[in-house]
């Protein structure tokens, strides 16, 4: 008997730990895939990409809640209007799919994290460089469990 409960208790805890120990690596995970879909489509002519990027968890304004990015750098020597003709076949929505220059390694509006492309130097002078960007969502129920977005 009290091997029994003491099994129950185990499996109860482990129930209750799980969920919350795992949910980082979901949102994570979530995180990555919305850049990895961003990677697989296709590049413009005259285009390259540089560099790619994710992150999960509060990272732009105020309030609680998960917030997904994921975010290619491009070069190109087309223009920021014909790049966003290009990538608006892509959008889904209003927050997919977005194309901006990039001045800087550093992503600016990203109020709370310090998100920066590795591949750029700090002080480097960007010329003809872009970013594609795409907030990403969850069905994943426990999203909020991590601390991260709060």
């Amino acid at each position: 008997m009290k091997k029994t409960f003491i099994i129950i208790l185990i499996i109860a805890l482990i129930a209750l730990i799980l969920p919350i120990v795992s949910t980082p690596f979901i949102n994570n995970y979530i995180a990555y895939s919305t850049k990895k879909n961003l990677m697989q489509l296709s590049l413009p002519d005259k285009t390259e990409r540089v560099d790619a990027l994710s992150s999960a968890g509060k990272l732009t304004g105020n309030g609680n809640g998960m917030q997904f990015f994921g975010a290619i750098l491009i070069k190109s020597e087309l223009p920021l209007e014909q790049l966003n003709d290009f990538y608006s076949k892509y959008r889904e929505n209003e927050w997919s799919c977005i194309v901006e220059k990039q001045v800087s390694n550093n992503i600016a509006f990203i109020e709370h994290r310090d998100l920066k492309f590795k591949a750029l130097k700090a002080d480097e002078q960007l010329v003809n460089y872009y970013i594609v960007y795409t907030w990403g969502s969850s069905d994943y129920p426990l999203s909020d469990l991590d601390i991260r977005g709060h």
